[in-house]
């Protein structure tokens, strides 16, 4: 699993940070995570191929977060492609879809577009993964992303084969979960699977105040991507920006028990290095494994089995 972080700055883009997006790949399978402006340029740099991308996940519906979709859009179709693209968002996602489309002379010739205003709760599931949300303090609508590696059992070959079980298809079924007949005698897949393993979990907040929410979504995470605007020296802006500063993020993870945070969203004014190391030092006083996320940054986040 790999975070590809495609746009870092906070409102308004800078000569080195783009507006917010983020890639989730898992099993080579892209996932776009908020789009701004210029995204789609990100992705070519990153080496990202966008026509890959069948899911879009929306935090809310600021500009700076979804504005990038007119163009990846109109490139997918002008690329021919056919395949369903689904978006997902809260309340209002798909009112903003359709105006930002109905813009000019747009005119969508090949490609289908599914939108899902979603609320808290789950969003997808597939065989290996889930993605869930939970609401934010931040606008009306705006909400935080889990996406979660569904737990993983390990095969216990030697006991399958104790038990009478042949190798081949039956061990297959067996790993699936499903129970299988040898010689009259039923065998379960629990007798010969090992005891769950959690899978990876990565949070996304979009842009946020500091709130319960966000610290329960994201418990035992393997990382969190968090709001991370303003610097601590500054956090008489949070009240009326509806953002975190560095340290607020910091607390956050510490409650939340997760592995590692990565500060993003920083806004236009850390331009200088000096800035961003004081902002990383005062956060890694709170929490040591604290970063900040830089535009084409990559992370691994590694297996736990």
């Amino acid at each position: 699993m790999e975070i590809t972080f495609l746009g870092t700055s906070g409102c308004v883009p800078t000569e080195t940070r783009n507006l917010s997006s983020l890639i989730i790949s898992h099993l080579n399978s892209p996932y776009l995570f908020d789009c701004g402006e210029g995204t789609q340029r990100q992705m070519r740099i990153a080496g990202i191929n966008f026509m890959k991308i069948d899911h879009i996940f929306l935090t809310h519906l600021h500009a700076d977060h979804f504005l990038g979709l007119g163009g990846m859009i109109q490139s997918m179709d002008f690329m021919e492609r056919t395949r369903e693209l689904n978006i997902y968002g809260p309340r209002g996602t798909q009112e903003t879809i359709n105006t930002l489309l109905s813009a000019g002379t747009f005119i969508l010739d090949h490609l289908t577009i599914k939108i899902h205003e979603i609320t808290p709760g789950p969003v997808m599931e597939s065989e290996n993964h889930a993605v869930t949300c939970a609401k934010t303090l931040h606008t009306a609508n705006s909400i935080a992303y889990l996406f979660e590696e569904k737990p993983h059992r390990k095969f216990l070959k030697q006991k399958a084969l104790d038990l009478g079980v042949p190798e081949g298809r039956l061990f297959s079924d067996l790993q699936q979960g499903k129970s299988v007949t040898v010689k009259g005698k039923t065998i379960t897949a629990d007798q010969v699977l090992d005891n769950p393993i959690m899978g990876r979990k990565i949070i996304y907040t979009g842009d946020t105040k500091p709130c319960n929410n966000v610290i329960n979504l994201a418990q035992d995470a393997d990382v969190l991507i968090h709001d991370g605007t303003f610097s601590n020296d500054e956090k008489e802006l949070i009240e009326e920006a509806a953002h975190s500063t560095n340290t607020q993020a910091a607390e956050i993870a510490v409650k939340a028990n997760v592995k590692k945070l990565f500060l993003t969203h920083i806004s236009q004014r850390y331009p200088k290095p000096e800035d961003l190391q004081k902002i990383l030092d005062d956060a890694r006083k709170i929490f040591p494994e604290t970063y900040i996320a830089e535009d084409l940054m990559k992370v691994q986040v590694e297996k736990h089995w």
